[in-house]
C-alpha cells in the first residue's frame, strides 16, 4: 500500500482550515447568540421573580394595614364608649343628687321640676357622650376611613335576601354609596370587587360624599340600606343610651 504524503498533508491542511473557518464564522457567532438569549431569558426570569415578590409584599402590607385599621377602630370605639359612659354617669349622678334634694322638698311643683331637670341632664349627658365619641373617632387617618370598612359592608351585603340583591343590582337606578370623602380609584375598584363578590353579580354604584358618615360606607337604595359606618355606630350608641335612660326612669 502506497501513501501519498503530499496528498495527505494537503487534506490535513484543508481539514484544519475548514475547522478554523467553521469555528470563526459559525460556531462562535452561534455560541454568542445562544449566550445572549440565555442572558436575556435569565434577566426576564429575574424581573418576573422580582415583580412577583414585590406584588406579594404589597399584598401582605395591605392585609396588615387592614388588620391595623380594624384594631384601631375597635380600640377607638372601646375608648369612646368608656369615656362617654363615664361622663354620662357623672352627669347623671349630679342629676340624681339634685333630684333627691328636690324630692325632699315635698312639693309637687318641685317634683315636676326634678323630673324635667333629670331628663334635661340625661339628654345633655347623652349628647355630650356622643360628641366625645365623634371627636375620638375623627382621629382616624383619612385612608382608614374607607379601606377598613369595605370588607365589613361586603359582609353585610352577603346577608341580604335575593329581593334586596336584585334591587341593588338593577341597572335602571344604581344605589348611592355614601362616603365621608371622595374615593380614590383604588378604593372604588376595591369596593366594586368586594361588593360584586358578595352579591354574586356586578354592582354599579353612584358615589356621594356625605361628611356626616364620619368614617365608613353606606349603601342606599330605594328600599334597601346597608351601613358600616361610624355614623351608624353612633346612632346605635345613642339608642342604647336612650333605652338605658327609659329603663332607669
Amino acid at each position: 500500500m502506497h501513501i501519498d504524503w503530499w496528498t495527505l498533508g494537503f487534506q490535513t491542511i484543508n481539514v484544519l482550515v475548514l475547522v478554523w473557518l467553521l469555528a470563526h464564522f459559525l460556531f462562535r457567532p452561534v455560541a454568542k447568540v445562544v449566550a445572549e438569549r440565555q442572558r436575556v431569558a435569565a434577566a426576564l426570569l429575574d424581573d418576573a421573580s422580582a415583580a412577583k415578590t414585590a406584588a406579594l409584599d404589597e399584598q401582605k402590607k395591605l392585609v396588615e394595614k387592614n388588620a391595623e385599621f380594624a384594631t384601631e377602630r375597635a380600640r377607638l370605639m372601646e375608648a369612646a364608649a368608656a369615656e362617654a359612659a363615664q361622663v354620662k354617669a357623672t352627669l347623671e349622678g349630679a342629676a340624681r343628687a339634685e333630684a333627691e334634694q328636690i324630692r325632699e322638698s315635698g312639693t309637687a311643683a318641685l317634683e315636676a321640676g326634678r323630673a324635667q331637670a333629670a331628663a334635661a341632664n340625661s339628654d345633655r349627658a347623652t349628647q355630650l357622650a356622643l360628641d366625645i365619641t365623634s371627636r375620638l373617632l375623627d382621629r382616624l387617618p383619612a385612608e382608614a376611613r374607607i379601606t377598613g370598612f369595605i370588607d365589613g359592608l361586603a359582609a353585610e351585603l352577603e346577608k341580604l335576601p335575593e329581593s334586596a340583591r336584585s334591587e341593588l343590582t338593577a341597572n335602571d337606578s344604581p344605589p348611592r354609596l355614601l362616603a365621608p370623602r371622595p374615593l380614590t380609584e383604588e378604593e372604588l375598584s376595591a369596593c366594586n370587587r368586594a361588593f360584586s363578590r358578595a352579591l354574586g353579580r356586578d354592582l354599579n354604584v353612584l358615589v356621594t360624599v356625605e361628611p356626616g358618615v364620619i368614617a365608613g360606607l353606606e349603601l342606599d337604595a330605594a328600599h334597601t340600606t346597608v351601613r358600616n359606618s361610624f355614623r351608624h355606630d353612633l346612632a346605635r350608641l345613642k339608642l342604647e343610651f336612650m333605652a338605658h335612660d327609659a329603663h332607669a326612669t
